[in-house]
């Protein structure tokens, strides 16, 4: 018998039954144990010997007997993530790349993701107490980072380990993975600048996430760098959705209507945008130029085309994942913070160039 043979009929033999930890540990030449901690993620154990037990356990088909791991360990070996449905609008256009992420990372690792749902932020800090409580889940994956956030103090009252996806305004013992928003924003007035813009207004998030604050400070600084004024009469504030973007920017170009550009949060707070214009008399792409931020699939339906900055939720999902069980594993939250670029999408609803000289569009949108 060839020993390619002899090698099918093990892997067939091993697949008519359950798969063991000492089967694993014959493939590898390694100890029992080690292949254990390996597989625990304990940290006298080399990476690249984790590496290659957790690469052997998927293609030998080793899955540990959840229950009997979770007393020997402590751990459900679960990922936590709690959605609140009461903002369904922030957390449906990203959801499913989001979630798919998640899962394919802890899959990698053979953890599982335990996904709960919430109506509001009280609720959603019940949701997670009751996680903790029954021990379903080692720690949480929190989506929208608020500034002042009450999951992270949660967190830290029970001791259990967390991930933000974003920044929070205490960065103590706090890990995070966060896409640079406030660069794209400063980047958008770069580009109307160059292309002579001089009255650009901004619409902007709710001050209670993260992002808000880092996104308008940033508008704020391309602006300075311009050397343009900001005027309070053309940002509005707390827009979350598309009816909100459309009061706003109904607002700002009636308060200025010699702006020619504006920048966008949001990508929903866009489309809203778009809806004002068109209602004032004004054309995206014709004689108001727009810059906006998510890579939303509507962003490129818009007419024009929406020029946006995109997001890969997907990656995102897999590297808060990834560093999440590494948390759980005990490395420092200090080492666990890292920050992505956005890609900008150029389509066409930023193309125009402002002549410096150039006169406003009429003023009479009555």
């Amino acid at each position: 018998m060839s020993h390619s043979t002899a090698q099918m009929q093990a892997a067939s033999k091993r697949r008519a039954r359950r798969v063991t930890i000492n089967d694993l540990a014959d493939s590898l030449g390694l100890a029992k144990g080690t292949v254990s901690r390996a597989l625990n993620g304990y940290p006298d154990i080399a990476e690249t010997t984790r590496a290659r037990v957790a690469r052997a356990a998927e293609r030998m088909g080793y899955r540990p007997m959840a229950q009997a791991q979770a007393i020997r360990t402590g751990r459900a070996r679960s990922l936590g993530l709690v959605l609140n449905t009461g903002n369904a609008d922030l957390h449906r256009p990203f959801l499913t790349d989001f979630l798919d992420g998640i899962s394919r990372a802890a899959s990698e690792e053979t953890w599982t993701l335990t996904v709960a749902t919430a109506n509001g932020t009280e609720d959603e800090v019940t949701s997670m107490e009751r996680l903790v409580d029954e021990r379903k889940v080692d720690g949480f994956i929190l989506p929208r980072a608020m500034y002042n956030d009450p999951r992270v103090a949660l967190c830290r009252d029970r001791g259990v380990p967390f991930i933000l996806y974003g920044r929070t305004g205490d960065p103590e013992d706090c890990a995070w993975f966060d896409i640079a928003g406030e660069d794209a924003m400063q980047s958008a007035v770069r580009l109307f600048a160059a292309a002579g813009h001089r009255r650009i207004g901004f619409i902007n998030g709710a001050r209670k996430y993260t992002f808000a604050h880092l996104r308008y400070d940033a508008f704020v600084a391309g602006m300075a760098e311009a050397g343009l004024a900001v005027t309070p009469e053309t940002i509005a504030e707390g827009v979350l959705d598309i009816a909100a973007g459309e009061s706003a920017g109904a607002r700002i170009l009636r308060a200025d209507p010699g702006l020619t550009a504006v920048v966008c949060a949001m990508d929903l707070a866009a489309l809203g945008l778009y809806r004002a214009a068109e209602r004032l008399g004004r054309r995206v792409g014709r004689d108001l130029a727009v810059i906006s931020y998510d890579g939303l699939p509507q962003a490129e339906i818009a007419d024009p085309p929406l020029t946006t900055f995109a997001v890969d939720n997907r990656a995102a999902g897999q590297r808060l994942a990834r560093l999440l069980i590494a948390r759980i594993r005990g490395a420092d939250p200090v080492h666990l913070r890292e920050l992505a670029p956005a890609r900008l999408i150029e389509r066409a609803s930023h193309l125009i160039e402002v002549s410096p000289a150039a006169a406003g569009p009429p003023t009479d949108f009555a």
